[in-house]
């Protein structure tokens, strides 16, 4: 059994302590007490050393504790080092966390069904189909003013039977280790956490996201708050610049610009259906009818879909009459056909089963038909067997 020093003491970051067992290679070992904490109800592990060799990860196997290693260790007894910086920020996100899930049940009933820590960003996944706006707002400042308290967090052990006031009801027994926030929230948790809501920081709460009917929060507390909270702004200072502009007007210069992009987008597509109409007709009045009477056309692209541009001229092209217009492009393998309505030719019955014999798939109309085949060697055969 291993002794978890952080249970009483997140703030111990240097121990020492005996190997009692381990792997046969000794790059896991299990010792008699660990100030590591394991991956464990949605916080990662600690990381650090033994002995000078870095821990790459903790594991929780019931009642021990291992401690993976980046190579092999033979000593029998070690001095432990905790990453403080990571081991702090993970107090802060989970400390966050729990003031944050009081105050959403407090505020609104929301119960919080999961959470989880990331190396980036932490979520919470809540019991409700969706928040208001405000509702965000209210939440994120009721959570930063029970911070300015600076509120006492304290540990203590209770019997599971007799333990009452949970913010959630444990379904373990025995002994609970229970995290209070003075006069506020009681949980149960084996986590790692900051001796008061002071020292959480600050909170800030990042976005939401529908999944199933619940809500999954992301939120920032301590340091990531800060530096995420510094990035923005950075962001948003360069688009002030980008712009001539203040802070202030930056949203509504962006509308303003969306707005005229795509105005600008409209007509530029116009334009290019009139030129590519344009070019279907010069097309067909240049090329000259085979012995069927038929004018063909074809082109082919090394890369690149079949864009909107060529299908328009295509069928500019087919309109002209006694026409058969053939396109393929080789990255991705891709054809596009069509036939005049006078050409006495169904595309898609052309083209499908062409397709298919290829590997491939696709089909349209008796005047348009697209479609797609594995690879670029059959295109040529398509090609043949279509005439041209």
């Amino acid at each position: 059994m291993t002794k978890r020093l952080y249970y009483d003491n997140s703030y111990l970051t240097a121990f020492e302590s005996a190997v009692v067992a381990s792997s046969d290679d000794r790059r896991v070992l299990f010792l008699d007490q660990s100030a590591f904490y394991p991956s464990s109800g949605g916080q990662p592990n600690d990381l650090g050393t033994l002995n000078g060799v870095a821990v790459t990860d903790v594991i929780d196997q019931e009642d021990r504790v291992a401690h993976v290693l980046a190579e092999p260790l033979a000593d029998t007894r070690v001095q432990g080092q905790i990453d403080w910086t990571r081991r702090f920020d993970h107090m802060q996100q989970h400390s966050g966390q729990h003031l944050l899930s009081a105050v959403l049940e407090e505020l609104f009933g929301a119960k919080t069904l999961s959470f989880h820590l990331g190396s980036e960003t932490s979520t919470l996944d809540l019991s409700v189909p969706s928040f208001e706006p405000q509702q965000i707002r209210n939440a994120e400042r009721r959570a930063n003013e029970l911070i300015w308290e600076n509120r006492p967090l304290q540990v203590t052990y209770e019997d599971a039977a007799g333990a009452e006031g949970l913010r959630k009801a444990s379904e373990r027994t025995g002994t609970l280790r229970i995290v209070n926030i003075a006069d506020y929230d009681r949980s149960a948790c084996g986590g790692t956490h900051v001796r008061a809501t002071g020292e959480i920081g600050t909170l800030l709460i990042r976005k939401l996201d529908k999944i199933r009917g619940t809500v999954r929060m992301e939120f920032l507390a301590g340091n990531r708050a800060i530096s995420r909270a510094r990035t923005d702004f950075d962001l948003l200072l360069r688009a002030a610049q980008l712009f001539s502009s203040t802070l202030e007007e930056v949203p509504n210069l962006v509308a303003t610009q969306l707005e005229r992009l795509t105005d600008a987008e409209k007509a530029r597509r116009k334009l290019a259906t009139e030129l590519a109409q344009l070019q279907g007709k010069e097309l067909h009045s240049q090329t000259e009818a085979g012995v069927d009477g038929l004018r063909r056309r074809l082109e082919r692209y090394a890369k690149g879909p079949i864009e909107d541009d060529t299908r328009t001229r295509a069928q500019s092209f087919a309109a002209g009459g006694k026409a058969v217009f053939l396109a393929v492009s080789e990255e991705p393998a891709t054809v596009l056909l069509a036939c005049s309505t006078d050409a006495e030719q169904h595309a898609g019955n052309l083209l499908k089963p062409l397709l298919q014999q290829a590997g491939g798939r696709g089909g349209g109309s008796a005047q348009l038909a697209q479609g797609s085949v594995p690879v670029k060697d059959a295109l040529a055969g398509i090609i043949a067997s279509l005439g041209f």
